[in-house]
């Protein structure tokens, strides 16, 4: 959809915009995207992982959108967030003046709300609106009803309800409601859309300029507290600002991503939930989030995952909802076309019943880092702790899915193996450092003995590489890992010798691939685009063996990729040069961070003392 597609064009030929076109605005309990046009293409209310009401970014506009535009053909547009917020202000220029469209999505209120202010800049700009509210991710079309005093309306299906409140008159066309209005320099036209159940009364109007000042208050005021200082501070506190803003915060849980089934290759299968919190993301979330000088959002985290595994080791799973929730079934939306044409369209994620043993390593590690960092102990964090070690030194030796959730069976991964042995070490760390009971002898003997598996099967002394997979041959990005974490220092032979290698076979244009996806080995049909979170582990290897430059290079690279509002999705395709994969990717922006944080303690003596040595 180009510049202007508001004018002229059917509605059935409106398309979602690239990936990269979108921005991101939230009140920590659901977020939605808008469109460099204005056009509000995704969001599901009232949690992240509710049903969307705005589909229009896996289908088309008929499946829900609300865009606000103006009225000329081919506006200039410029668009830019209000320094240390989630506020996104879009600028309008036309022969007739200038107008600027305010975003936000107010935080700490009683209800969830979407505000949308149309300012007038310059002259006097007409304007066009159109709203398509489709609740159950596009299926079900809203009764909608004028507001009984007036001033906008109600859609209400089953036990949901959306309200708008408006000063513009609102027209019913074709199942969608529409408007057309202009606005002049100096005027302010107020457009706030509240989610409430169908049940409920009517809730009390919202009052859209107080709201704004409130919420960009809570904005600058976070952002503010952050502590990271250094040469990428602007990329750093945006990435920090979007970790935020995927945060629930009722919970602290902290989701992948706001959408789902964005594709790794567009149109490809490839296509997943991520509205889910993964406890791999565990420790670096928790570095990044620390490194900001953001304490009381790291104990939030922390606290979410501790409830989160909290009863039989046997049943840790690898993923959970926003609370803490298990059943997370996989279902398609049948009715969806998918992102252009990337089908199919999947609700709930089933990678969440695999064996993932590496998983064991991230909870084991982040709660490691959360002492040594001092934040307030958990009551009988440790307990549950030594019962996970325990649990996970009788199954270690078994294969599972592997980091990248492979849906070809199971294996021996080495990165699996490798985080299983970093949930004994830190075990045994924890022990030592603070004073806690544990069988140590035993624990280390086992260490030992894992080190010892890895390093003889996980490692091809052809290749001079370790492997993806025990005797196998084939590379795999996560390897990049083993010194991050501390399993063998970077100037072990060892470790340059895979490093050597994935630069040779995973680095394409610059960028690393996570692996071969032409082997059929994941179960899935080949191709994806390049992985952000492992290019930038790359940029770390980099630091951690002297070769500054290089790290400087690829990571300053890395920055270019982000979009006008410094938004990174989950992977890149260098051939379309687009951005695929689900948007914004937390995983991506908590890499940035621990890099940018990697970067500027270069030189100390030891570069992540927090991740891979001592505390």
């Amino acid at each position: 959809m180009g510049p202007g597609a508001l004018t002229g064009a059917p509605v059935e030929a409106w398309r979602a915009a690239p990936i990269e076109d979108y921005a991101l605005i939230g009140d920590c309990t659901t977020a939605a995207l808008v469109s460099r046009e204005g056009a509000v293409d995704w969001l599901c209310w009232p949690r992240f992982d509710s049903a969307a009401c705005f589909a229009a970014l896996l289908g088309e506009a008929s499946q829900g959108t609300w865009r606000i535009a103006p009225l000329a053909p081919r506006p200039r547009i410029h668009r830019t967030y209000r320094n240390g917020t989630v506020i996104l202000e879009t600028v309008f220029a036309t022969p007739e003046g200038e107008v600027a469209l305010i975003d936000f999505m107010p935080v700490g209120e009683n209800l969830s709300h979407l505000v949308r202010l149309v300012q007038g800049r310059r002259g006097r700009v007409p304007m066009r609106l159109l709203l398509a509210l489709r609740f159950d991710y596009g299926a079900a079309v809203p009764w909608v009803t004028r507001l009984p005093e007036g001033g906008g309306l109600t859609a209400v299906a089953g036990p949901e309800r959306v309200v708008l409140r408006t000063p513009v008159p609102l027209h019913g066309r074709g199942l969608m409601t529409v408007a057309e209005f202009s606005v002049a320099a100096g005027e302010t036209i107020p457009f706030v859309m509240t989610h409430v159940a169908s049940h409920l009364d009517l809730p009390a109007p919202l009052d859209p300029l107080a709201a704004l000042a409130r919420t960009e208050r809570f904005w600058t005021e976070w952002a503010a507290a952050g502590t990271y200082e250094g040469p990428y501070q602007p990329a750093v506190q945006r990435s920090l600002i979007t970790l935020k803003a995927l945060t629930y915060r009722p919970t602290g849980g902290i989701v992948a991503a706001p959408t789902t089934s964005l594709p790794e290759q567009l149109g490809g299968s490839r296509n997943w939930d991520y509205r889910y919190c993964w406890l791999r993301d565990a420790t670096l979330t928790l570095l990044a989030l620390m490194d900001g000088g953001y304490v009381e959002e790291a104990r939030a985290w922390r606290d979410w995952l501790h409830r989160s595994v909290a009863g039989r080791p046997d049943q840790i799973q690898i993923m959970y909802g926003l609370a803490g929730e298990r059943r997370l079934a996989e279902w398609e939306a049948d009715w969806l076309p998918g992102y252009q044409g990337s089908r199919p369209v999947r609700i709930g994620n089933a990678a969440h019943g695999q064996l993932q043993l590496d998983v064991y390593g991230e909870v084991a590690d982040a709660l490691y880092h959360a002492r040594a960092m001092g934040l307030p102990a958990v009551p009988a964090s440790w307990q549950l702790q030594r019962r996970l070690t325990e649990h996970l030194a009788e199954i270690w030796d078994q294969p599972d899915e592997g980091i990248w959730e492979v849906r070809g069976g199971r294996r021996h991964f080495t990165h699996s193996k490798v985080m299983a042995w970093v949930a004994l070490d830190r075990a045994i760390r924890s022990a030592e450092q603070f004073g806690l009971e544990g069988p140590l002898d035993r624990w280390r003997a086992l260490r030992r003995t894992m080190h010892d598996t890895i390093c003889a099967r996980g490692f091809d002394a052809q290749r001079n590489s370790f492997v993806q997979s025990f005797g196998a041959r084939a590379l795999d990005a996560s390897l990049l890992l083993i010194p991050l974490i501390g399993f063998l220092p970077p100037d072990d032979p060892r470790v340059r010798g895979t490093l050597a290698a994935i630069e040779r076979e995973l680095v394409i244009d610059g960028f690393v691939y996570r692996y071969d996806t032409g082997d059929g080995a994941d179960g899935l049909p080949s191709g994806e685009g390049a992985f952000l979170a492992c290019s930038f582990w790359l940029a770390e290897n980099y630091t951690l063996q002297g070769r500054t430059t290089e790290a400087r290079a690829l990571f300053e690279r890395l920055l270019g990729l982000r979009n006008d509002v410094g938004l990174l999705a989950e992977e890149y395709d260098p051939a379309a040069g687009r951005q695929v994969g689900n948007f914004p990717q937390a995983f991506s922006h908590i890499a940035l961070v621990n890099t940018a944080v990697t970067l500027v303690r270069n030189g100390a003596a030891q570069t992540r003392p927090t991740r891979a040595g001592a505390a």
